[in-house]
């Protein structure tokens, strides 16, 4: 039986979804860019909702509700975020340092106070762009293998 041959920029290693190096849950074995040893790194990758999630804050500060609607409306409702799950991604993305709770607040007579607004930090954002390139190689493999084919222009 032959071994598979992997391609040299590709490597497979084991990494953990949005959780400490030390949990001893969440692992997976998928295939990775070489290690750029940095802090990214260590968020990489992404579970879809998070990156869903981090994506929906690229553009502005936004409320949990806020979060909801723009996803379902960014993807025609193929990608649609229940409560529970946002305020958990949300926990999850405060604690790594993703995302931070706003001080600012809309004003208030067009807002409800009980609202948490949240914005991407600067980590937040090179973590989203490090992980939406890793997914833009997966895709190059695959069209170099006619796997998928380029988007028609026009």
């Amino acid at each position: 039986m032959q071994q598979a041959e992997v391609a040299s920029n590709v490597h497979y290693s084991v990494v953990r979804y949005n959780r400490p190096r030390h949990a001893l849950f969440g692992y997976s074995m998928v295939p990775m860019p070489k290690p750029r040893s940095s802090a990214v790194d260590h968020f990489l990758p992404l579970t879809p909702p998070m990156l869903h999630t981090l994506v929906a804050l690229a553009d502005g500060d936004k409320h949990g509700y806020a979060i909801l609607k723009e996803i379902a409306r960014r993807t025609n409702g193929s990608v649609r975020l229940s409560a529970g799950t946002l305020y958990a991604l949300i926990k999850r993305a405060t604690a790594d340092a993703l995302i931070v709770e706003c001080d600012e607040r809309p004003d208030p007579a067009l807002d409800d106070e009980r609202r948490r607004y949240y914005r991407l930090t600067p980590l937040g954002r090179r973590v989203a762009a490090a992980d939406i390139a890793r997914l833009e190689s997966i895709v190059e493999m695959a069209r170099a293998k006619d796997l998928v084919r380029r988007p028609a222009e026009g």
